[in-house]
């Protein structure tokens, strides 16, 4: 037997949804007007079904789907590409938008998009190198907050816990230190303080890195510049 799931997510606009994943390289292969709005965009193996329903609330959707793939990587950069070209910016909040790329603690490397509909599509590559145990309270801290902002999408409660743990550590390592003050600096984007976001994002650029550190914090340093852009815009 071969079994495969196609999600069907809720939105307001299905122009809107259409027109979000056209700009990304996905393919409109149905579309109904009657007797209920109905669309399937596809991209490769990749099938996403959307129905309208007037009542959802695009910032406060809970609808949400996980995308498996071979290379996260690719999909990630042509997303990244394909948004930007559309509107001319990486969107990192409001709605639609576009996570950060990251390994995160339950083996998978991933990243959130989140559509016009407010749907949050999740898109991960399982990894097979062994997550390193949190040795400081910061790392600790990070983990924590990184599944209470990404997995629960709940940045208000991972900032609280990250602010905790950088009040109180004098001692972590460069690459945790700039990873926290990265991370804090995009949740405080999220909550809608543009200057908390600034004020940690310098303090991430104030931490020295060596070229091995910059190695090892590729992804950070992406969505370091990703913030800059977004704070540099009016």
């Amino acid at each position: 037997m071969t079994e495969k799931t196609i999600p069907i997510l809720p939105c307001r606009s299905i122009d809107d949804v259409l027109a979000f994943y056209e700009a990304i390289g996905f393919e409109v292969t149905y579309r109904q007007t009657s007797p209920n709005t109905f669309a399937i965009v596809r991209r490769g193996e990749i099938e996403l079904q959307f129905f309208v329903l007037k009542a959802v609330d695009p910032a406060n959707s809970y609808s949400t789907c996980y995308v498996i793939t071979t290379d996260v990587d690719a999909l990630y950069q042509a997303f990244r590409d394909g948004i930007k070209k559309a509107t001319g910016r990486v969107p990192l909040r409001g709605v639609p938008r576009i996570g950060a790329l990251k390994d995160m603690s339950y083996g998978v490397r991933q990243f959130v998009m989140t559509d016009p509909g407010g749907n949050m599509i999740r898109i991960g590559q399982p990894i097979t190198t062994t997550a390193t145990p949190p040795k400081s309270r910061l790392d600790r801290a990070l983990a924590t907050a990184i599944l209470l902002g990404d997995s629960k999408e709940d940045p208000r409660a991972a900032a609280k816990t990250l602010d905790r743990a950088l009040s109180a550590t004098t001692d972590a390592d460069p690459t945790t230190s700039y990873r926290a003050l990265v991370f804090r600096a995009d949740l405080a984007l999220r909550l809608g303080d543009r200057a908390e976001a600034s004020t940690f994002l310098a303090s991430a650029t104030s931490v020295s890195l060596t070229p091995e550190d910059r190695t090892a914090l590729t992804d950070d340093l992406t969505r370091a510049q990703d913030l800059r852009t977004e704070l540099a815009a009016p």
